[in-house]
């Protein structure tokens, strides 16, 4: 176990709840660190439901190619935690983390917080010793109480596609997720809208309008479409010509929108925004895994990889799915307690030749694969289940060698497999 894996198993305990949105102890541990999140670089917000991460990646390839040092801010990681946190283009190294979490372990005193909040105070100090020209900071959870919303004056405010998710934390509603998202709209602060639902569009504008923030939003200041096997960016700057994402799905062209209208706001030119779409790296979603164990294991059958998990997350595996040669897709699917099983599964019906549930590893929220199985076969899905991801994909290529075959259902679940993948 490195150091900081120690530390970060400590500050697990710090709080008896896994999430509890408020502001109050964010403020406190920031004032004890001496508000190092007034000294971080330029911050572009992002919140949004789906697409977050993808619209962070394309914009932090654009403004790298353009030559700008960038901090980025993500969550969940995957496979390590250092994931979370780059620094001027590079995931934070072990020492420099180590550091930052021990003296946020040692300033909050061993005072209720979240492992959240704790650690999104560790990337705050991380970001404020190193130079750069822009800090990208992905919400974790909402918008309005997330710990990262303590920046007073951003550069820029995005807010990328919204959905129903998290309700136990954010609202029943459309229109009531939305307020929570646009919690992230600053005074005065330029925000760049992402494709929305007409109800959660007037609750974010209504917002923005009230504080005055210039409102950039797609069908209305920018529009996105497929041309001719590439894709055409307009608003009112004129055009872009430009190849489609390198980013695998037609839900990555609306990112890929939402992303280029956020580096026109900051005026990027057309080759920052060539790179912005073909230089992206963002793991596990519609993920080709090539090499590892895993992979050595499907032998002829593809394998494939994705972390999405909430129903508009289904409908955007599903299309890319329907965009994929034709092969029968064998869904190999471990998922949460707490997420809507059957809104994720029911798009992903028609394409799916069977679906296999499995446990998530280590995961002690995770929805038993039998549980699993019996929503899959109640819309519709030829189910099984298996041990691991391993015994699947055996199982799997024993009686159709050729597959294709898509590990699903969870960002927990697509860490464990990129961990045991190598």
């Amino acid at each position: 176990m490195s150091q900081s894996d120690a530390i970060l198993a400590r500050l697990m305990a710090l709080h008896p709840k896994v999430i509890d949105l408020s502001l109050d102890r964010m403020h406190r541990l920031l004032a004890a660190l001496g508000h190092p999140e007034r000294r971080i670089p330029p911050v572009i917000h992002i919140a949004g439901t789906n697409g977050k991460g993808s619209t962070q990646a394309m914009i932090r390839a654009g403004l790298e190619a353009g030559g700008a040092r960038v901090h980025a801010y993500t969550s969940p990681h995957l496979a390590h935690f250092h994931e979370r946190i780059r620094l001027g283009g590079t995931l934070i190294p072990e020492p420099e983390l180590a550091a930052v979490l021990e003296e946020c372990e040692a300033a909050n005193d061993g005072q209720p917080i979240t492992f959240f909040e704790i650690t999104t105070a560790a990337a705050f100090l991380a970001f404020s010793r190193g130079p750069a020209d822009y800090t990208l900071l992905e919400v974790g959870l909402g918008g309005r109480l997330d710990a990262t919303n303590v920046i007073d004056q951003p550069r820029l405010t995005v807010i990328t596609p919204v959905s129903i998710d998290h309700t136990q934390y954010l609202g029943e509603t459309l229109p009531l997720i939305a307020a929570e998202k646009a919690g992230i709209i600053k005074p005065r602060v330029p925000v760049v809208i992402g494709p929305q639902q007409d109800e959660a569009l007037r609750v974010i504008e209504a917002r923005a309008q009230g504080l005055t923030a210039p409102i950039v939003a797609h069908g209305q200041h920018w529009m996105i479409q497929t041309d001719r096997g590439g894709m055409v960016f307009q608003d009112d700057h004129g055009l872009w010509d430009l190849p489609l994402p390198n980013l695998i799905g037609p839900h990555q062209v609306q990112n890929a929108g939402t992303a280029l209208a956020a580096l026109r706001a900051l005026g990027a030119t057309e080759a920052q925004a060539h790179a912005a779409v073909t230089r992206a790296e963002w793991p596990a979603r519609m993920q080709r895994l090539r090499r590892g164990p895993l992979v050595d294991l499907a032998g002829a059958a593809e394998l494939w990889l994705d972390g999405g998990h909430n129903p508009a997350g289904g409908e955007a595996l599903a299309a890319t799915l329907a965009a994929l040669p034709p092969r029968p897709t064998h869904l190999v699917c471990g998922m949460l307690n707490t997420k809507d099983i059957a809104g994720y599964l029911r798009p992903l019906a028609p394409h799916a030749a069977s679906l296999t549930a499995i446990d998530i590893p280590g995961e002690p929220n995770t929805l038993p694969a039998r549980a699993t199985a019996e929503v899959a076969a109640q819309v519709g899905i030829p189910t099984a289940t298996a041990q691991d991801a391993g015994a699947a994909i055996r199982a799997i290529t024993a009686t159709d060698p050729g597959a294709r075959i898509l590990i699903c259902g969870s960002l927990y679940l697509a860490g464990r497999i990129l961990r045991e993948n190598g």
